[in-house]
């Protein structure tokens, strides 16, 4: 009876993500009935988690993870911060009057979408259009797939999941400011840096000496392959505008404010910085495909069957609207999906964590094997139960308390609450 219950519970857990998915698109066909049905969605989830942490039997378990799930914290959102002034760089740097002019690059992928919508069924092609899901979806499919540890549809601990979750996520962001920082490609939307970024329309100072001369002389970069050196001369420019950031002041030669910056409420370097977004630039590998990519390989590790399938066939979804959106060219998208599944494997296998806890168990039964033994001669199937429950749910060091671990248990549930919430409510547009 009890392993019948145990799987009407993982079963639950894709009916309950299929829910989520289908009720937040009624937001695009009958905003009504989304009004409706989604806050009565998101009160029964997390009645249901709140209902359940109580008799959740791995609490021991979770707080051993503590520490690697705020670590991986710390450094996602030191990676985050990174990409975001990196991302702002990388479009001031070139200035407005480059991106109106660049040419968006020549893309098959987009040809391809393009000749597709003359050759399929229309309905085909509005299915292909439609926004099924988007960026706070797939962080919330990762939410309930975490919080699911609590209904034992995923091995404990659930904390250890989200720690290789964004510790992946702040791997993949860094090496992804690595890659766009290197070469600077045009955007596919030419005109999305003057709508959402005040920076000068004349390039960096640097740019100036550096690559406006070659940018379009041929004679000039013949001269500079023969000597090796940059001595074309500079033209005239408006002088770079320096605000009184205080501390933050080295920050003014990568964000670059412009003067219609500096007025109203936008002399904070935050508040320029904010105004980031994701870019105008394309920003090689997409990062919205990462986070899809990482949520369907957490999925597919720790919940495999039609539910990670359905979300991988989200993921291709996604995948063709970025490019049929002109979002990202289709590179990006390609070389997201291949980073995310490369990075996923790759971490695994030197993530310590999970070999650490197989080691600790072992020293732990080592421990106990002889009084195990003489149980089981005794036939004392009570002191049996105990001493496997000890050895299932581990705490190295002293033994917490029962009101230590409610205290802890309860800490967590609202963390992990209001991470969700905070991460739906910053994504929710994309």
């Amino acid at each position: 009876m009890a392993r019948s219950g145990a799987s009407r519970l993982r079963g639950g857990l894709g009916i309950a993500a299929l829910c989520y998915v289908c009720i937040d698109y009624l937001r695009r066909v009958s905003p009504s009935w989304h009004a409706t049905l989604q806050p009565k969605l998101w009160l029964v989830l997390a009645l249901a988690a709140i209902c359940r942490a109580p008799f959740y039997p791995h609490w021991s378990t979770e707080l051993r993870s503590v520490l690697p799930f705020l670590g991986s914290l710390l450094f996602m959102l030191v990676a985050l911060a990174l990409e975001a002034t990196s991302v702002h760089f990388v479009t001031a740097l070139l200035g407005l009057d480059w991106h109106r002019t660049a040419l968006p690059l020549p893309d098959t992928g987009q040809w391809l979408f393009l000749a597709l919508n003359e050759k399929l069924p229309t309905v085909v092609v509005q299915v292909l259009r439609a926004p099924l899901i988007g960026l706070h979806h797939y962080l919330m499919l990762f939410l309930m797939l975490a919080f699911s540890v609590l209904f034992d549809c995923v091995k404990a601990p659930g904390l250890g999941l989200g720690a290789r979750y964004m510790f992946t996520m702040a791997v993949g962001r860094l090496l992804r400011v690595i890659t766009f920082l290197s070469t600077i490609l045009p955007s596919a939307r030419p005109w999305c840096a003057s709508a959402r970024f005040e920076i000068p329309n004349h390039p960096h100072p640097w740019l100036q000496k550096y690559y406006v001369p070659y940018a379009s002389d041929l004679n000039m970069i013949r001269q500079l392959l023969r000597e090796d050196m940059s001595n074309a001369p500079i033209g005239d420019y408006p002088a770079e505008i320096i605000p009184e950031w205080g501390r933050m002041k080295f920050l003014v030669n990568i964000l670059r404010p412009s003067s219609a910056a500096l007025s109203g409420d936008g002399t904070s370097w935050f508040s320029t910085l904010k105004r980031t977004g994701g870019g105008c630039n394309d920003l090689i590998y997409s990062g919205h495909m990462l986070v899809a990519v990482l949520t369907a390989m957490a999925w597919t590790e720790a919940y495999p069957g039609w539910t990670s399938a359905g979300i991988w066939f989200l993921v291709l979804h996604s995948t063709q609207r970025e490019i049929r959106e002109r979002h990202h060219y289709s590179v990006d998208c390609i070389v997201a999906i291949y980073v995310g599944i490369l990075l996923w494997r790759t971490i695994n296998l030197f993530w310590s964590a999970k070999d650490q806890s197989k080691t600790f168990r072992l020293e732990q039964l080592a421990q106990i094997e002889g009084r195990l033994v003489q149980a089981a001669k005794d036939a004392d199937l009570e002191k049996v139960r105990e001493m496997l429950y000890e050895l299932n749910n581990p705490v190295q060091g002293q033994n917490p308390t029962k009101r230590a671990l409610w205290g802890f248990a309860a800490v967590v549930i609202i963390f992990s609450l209001g991470i969700g919430l905070l991460a739906f409510t910053l994504t929710a547009d994309g």
